[in-house]
């Protein structure tokens, strides 16, 4: 290992050596980037300090974390890279990838990202750096391309309802799996098509155990249908050996299947279906697949947004997200989030899904794909591709080397018995990965960017003498690829905005219109509590892509990734490091997906021991509620335990259910420090507790921002946590993802981390959690740069100024809105949460009224009411200067004013500039003016910063809509593009 290893072994090649780094010199007197990432000057620091009464950094650490949780030894890191020295060994591991071109296919296939798609949308910071769409109002843009994406899936797939994205191919045919077995009283059987994606296969199986599904694979769907009682069907087309089955098979499935009382679900090709009969017309309750194909790079197996549409009826059970069209109080059509009383943050336990983050920055790349190209465009690309297939299969059935099938759309199985790790690796030398199946058949799957070198290249692996690299055919073409049987008849994506903006012109301009519209970290502050949301370096950005990261296919061999074995190897040692685990597997791709593998780790120890009684997982009432979710999904049993009046957990209630349960006990999942905001002094106890009934402790690692550096959870009590890449490791949010969600354990959970998607089961261990070996590897270039760059003393300092920023922000506002919890000494952790029941008793005016008068000041409001309603949730994070956290502060304490305007009566309760807000442009620019307080005072808030910036107001942000009526939205549920008179005044 080199001397810069840290000690943790990283947890996939256990005998890699840690990348060895040149250590900064003197001479070339590199900036330090954590003074880049933290926002606070030294003298900022000091004003800070002062105003808490405190003298330094270590004596604010000293009053708010617990003495007993503090670690004794610095973290052991390498020394911080300098950016430059960063990129360059980052640039040192692209290198180190091959990705040829990606023939292989099984979900993951070649594409052209426009360039206008990649600067505007992937590499700007207006999309990357917002937050999920919570406030709609200052979020209309990004709301309007997640509708776009809906109505894409919803228009090729011919079902009325599809979700804003989900996670990945695999897990969305999961979570389909269960959408079904909730709207069917059948029975308790998934008949899983045998052609499946493999990694679909071992992902259903995954999720499906703990819920007590059966899944049985079939060759033949409709004889296995006679003959078990299935609640649904997931029929896999085109299937992953490329056949394409006619549309009257599939309807006569999809008919025999309803009348046995069970659904149906396809899991389909976006691109094949421009061509192809739509799974809503033959007759299929449910349609999943991934976008990626849609100009999303194949990031080494992601991040890509998957989708899931469903006839009518069903919209209710989606899982994820939902967006829908509403109006503003102006009457004004306007987007939001839609139907949200599904999700996990309101129903906890009885969510339709553990889905937080999703992948919202893909899903928009992917629609702007569909916009930019038109369905013309899409088509013609389509049929390039069939026709090239078609070419190579008859080429190749020439050779007397038929394919399996003669139907298909994009996919080649060819039969080459014994030869086959021979043809593949003939192909490689060519430069082009085809897929292994077996010692005898090789995979062919032609993907937009493939050329006629390209297929001249496959066509030598195979031995066949072309004599011409202008992809012209020998063969008969008529005998293969003929879609008459299954030929698309219907039009689709006939909404303007898909028939527009088809020049690059057009289409940037259509990009930044959108951007404009919403309110990311490039404009200012998000003081989100509980979402951590801090700098998003430009530095940690670029590497994702360069094109030894972005055009790798996951299932290229070992030799062509080797970059990424040795990147992902490091960043799970340093993760072990800095959480004080024992392994580190990366592969859940969402946070929500690491607490699942957390759990499902926890269950499988149990029954390794013979304990498979345990199934109660006690959850602290103010949870986060993917706790809950994730437990149930776990096959779990959630028991709630009580809070105190100080937000800690209750130990005497939780000694109660602990005795309660004591056989039964699995685990306990606590967030840590909670997410009340504070430390609390008996997590140690709570441990102890626990362990000493058998149970495992799970600490959600969605606060780790408030203990990197200073305290670890697999040193002071912790069996097992999941880490939030997308928070504390810097990776950005992306309007609603992607994320990463890391699950780390102790040496005893080593062996029940999620197994390979390629293989399958592993020895002990749980099933895949992801679609790819390494998740979303794709954007861990972004956390092994955060971590590489700041050093053990910069991620120290982070933790601490961001304790700082919280603690500050608490001090400025405690007398106007009451901290509601603190810890000893009156400290709270990385976040405060404002209290403003009591305002709201006295005046009329709610959270919602404040969190809406921020968009007039330029910010985007802290978390509303989580985890106590009529509350606000504050966290600054390290990277915001004191001048913006101020500016914050102003703010508030300026609306504090104008409540006390209300509660002496100078405005009506009905009619004042929060009840009002946000302001537009076109609300403050009426005729006549109508209300008791001041045109300017709506549009420029007093107490608004007058320094140069904001002295005329011409950088003021404006929201584009009013206050959207959310009610009405879900009464009148519209998931699809509008048309375009819907906007007019």
């Amino acid at each position: 290992m080199s001397a810069h290893a840290v000690t943790a072994q990283p947890s996939r090649s256990p005998g890699a050596p840690l990348m060895a780094q040149p250590a900064a010199t003197a001479s070339s007197a590199p900036t330090v980037f954590a003074d880049r990432h933290i926002g606070p000057r030294a003298d900022e620091r000091d004003k800070m300090l002062a105003t808490l009464g405190l003298g330094s950094l270590e004596d604010l650490v000293a009053q708010a974390l617990p003495a007993g949780i503090r670690m004794r030894e610095p973290l052991n890191l390498p020394p911080a890279l300098s950016e430059t020295e960063a990129l360059t060994a980052l640039r040192g591991l692209a290198a180190r990838n091959n990705p040829r071109r990606a023939m292989i296919g099984q979900g993951y296939h070649g594409t052209v990202t426009p360039s206008v798609i990649r600067r505007n949308v992937l590499e700007d910071p207006a999309w990357y750096t917002a937050y999920t769409p919570y406030q709609p109002e200052i979020s209309q843009g990004r709301l309007e391309a997640l509708l776009n994406f809906q109505t894409m899936v919803s228009d090729l797939t011919g079902l009325p309802t599809a979700g804003a994205s989900l996670l990945d191919e695999a897990t969305a045919v999961a979570e389909a799996m269960t959408v079904a077995r909730r709207s069917t009283k059948t029975g308790r059987v998934l008949l899983l098509d045998a052609a499946s994606l493999p990694q679909t296969i071992g992902v259903v199986r995954t999720r499906a155990e703990p819920l007590g599904i059966e899944v049985q694979l079939a060759d033949d769907l409709t004889a296995a249908l006679r003959e078990t009682d299935a609640f649904a069907v997931v029929v896999q087309t085109p299937a992953a050996d490329g056949r394409l089955a006619p549309t009257e098979e599939l309807a006569a499935l999809a008919a025999l299947a309803h009348e046995q009382g069970a659904l149906v679900i396809a899991a389909c090709d976006l691109l094949a279906l421009t061509l192809v009969t739509p799974p809503g017309e033959w007759g299929a309750d449910i349609a999943v697949g991934s976008s990626q194909r849609f100009g999303v790079p194949l990031f080494y197996g992601g991040p890509h947004a998957a989708f899931m549409s469903v006839r009518a009826g069903l919209e209710r059970t989606l899982p994820g997200r939902l967006v829908g069209v509403s109006r503003d109080v102006h009457g004004t059509a306007a987007f939001r989030l839609a139907l949200q009383t599904r999700e996990q943050h309101i129903r906890r336990e009885k969510a339709t899904s553990n889905i937080c983050t999703a992948q919202v920055l893909l899903a928009v790349a992917a629609s702007m794909y569909a916009v930019y190209h038109g369905p013309e465009g899409l088509r013609t690309i389509a049929e390039r591709v069939h026709a090239d297939t078609t070419a190579l299969a008859a080429d190749l059935a020439a050779a007397k080397l038929a394919p399996d099938h003669a139907t298909f759309f994009d996919t080649l199985t060819v039969a080459v018995p014994g030869e086959a790790a021979e043809v593949v690796e003939r192909a490689r030398r060519g430069g082009v990965h085809l897929r292994l199946i077996d010692a005898g058949r090789v995979g062919i799957s032609v993907g937009e960017d493939t050329t006629p070198a390209d297929l001249d290249a496959v066509r030598a692996a195979f031995g066949i003498d072309h004599g011409s690299t202008d992809g012209t055919a020998h063969g008969d073409l008529g005998a293969y690829g003929d879609l008459s049987a299954s030929a698309r008849t219907t039009s689709y994506l006939q909404h303007p905005v898909f028939r527009t903006h088809h020049s690059e012109t057009a289409m940037l301009r259509y990009l930044r219109a959108l951007s404009d519209r919403d309110f990311a970290l490039d404009r200012g502050m998000i003081p989100l509590g509980s979402c951590t949301m801090k700098l998003n370096a430009t530095t940690e950005m670029e590497p994702i892509s360069y094109d030894g990261f972005a055009n790798l296919h996951p299932l290229a061999p070992a030799e062509d990734a080797e970059g990424y074995a040795e990147l992902v190897g490091t960043l799970e040692g340093w993760l072990a490091e800095v959480t004080g685990y024992a392994r580190v597997s990366i592969q859940p791709n969402a946070g929500s997906q690491g607490e699942l593998a957390g759990l499902l780790a926890i269950r499988a120890y149990h029954e390794s021991r013979g304990d498979t009684d345990r199934r109660v997982c006690l959850i602290p009432s103010s949870a986060h509620g993917t706790n809950a979710a994730s437990a149930v999904m776990a096959g779990m049993k959630v028991v709630v335990v009580k809070a105190t009046d100080d937000g800690s957990v209750d130990l005497d209630d939780l000694r109660a259910k602990i005795e309660l349960h004591a056989d039964a006990l699995a685990a306990i999942m606590v967030t840590y420090p909670s997410t009340h905001g504070v430390f609390e002094e008996t997590i140690t106890d709570l441990c102890a507790l626990v362990h000493d009934a058998g149970g495992q402790v799970y600490v959600d690692g969605a606060n780790l921002n408030a203990l990197l550096g200073l305290a670890q959870p697999g040193r002071f009590g912790a069996d097992v946590s999941h880490l939030n890449l997308h928070k504390t490791f810097c990776i950005p949010h992306g309007g609603g993802g992607p994320g990463v969600g890391p699950v780390a354990v102790g040496a005893h959970l080593a062996p029940f981390v999620p197994g390979d998607p390629r293989t399958g089961r592993v020895g002990n261990g749980v099933g895949p959690v992801s679609g790819a070996p390494f998740g979303s590897a794709g954007i861990l270039p972004i956390s092994w740069a955060y971590i590489a760059m700041m050093g053990p003393d910069g991620l120290t300092s982070a933790t601490e100024h961001a304790l700082l920023a919280a603690n500050y922000v608490a001090a400025r506002l405690g007398a106007a809105y009451p901290v509601l919890y603190a810890g000893r000494d009156g400290r709270v952790a990385h976040e405060c949460i404002l209290d403003l029941r009591p305002l709201t008793k006295s005046s009329g005016v709610t959270v919602d009224d404040v969190a809406k008068r921020l968009v007039d000041f330029g910010f985007h409001a802290p978390t509303m009411s989580f985890p106590v309603a009529g509350t606000l949730m504050v966290e600054p994070t390290e990277s915001e200067n004191l001048g913006e956290i101020d500016r914050f502060c102003d703010a508030m304490l300026a609306i504090r004013d104008e409540i006390a305007r209300v509660e002496a009566g100078e405005w009506p309760a009905d009619d004042n500039p929060l009840v009002n807000a946000p302001h537009t442009q076109g609300a403050v620019m009426v005729d006549e003016w109508e209300h008791p307080y001041p045109r300017r005072l709506g549009a420029f808030p007093a107490g608004l910063h007058a320094g140069p910036i904001y002295a005329t107001g011409s950088d003021k942000y404006w929201p584009p809509v009013g206050r959207i009526d959310g009610g009405f939205g879900d009464r009148n549920l519209v998931c699809t593009c509008p048309p375009p008179e819907s906007f007019e005044d």
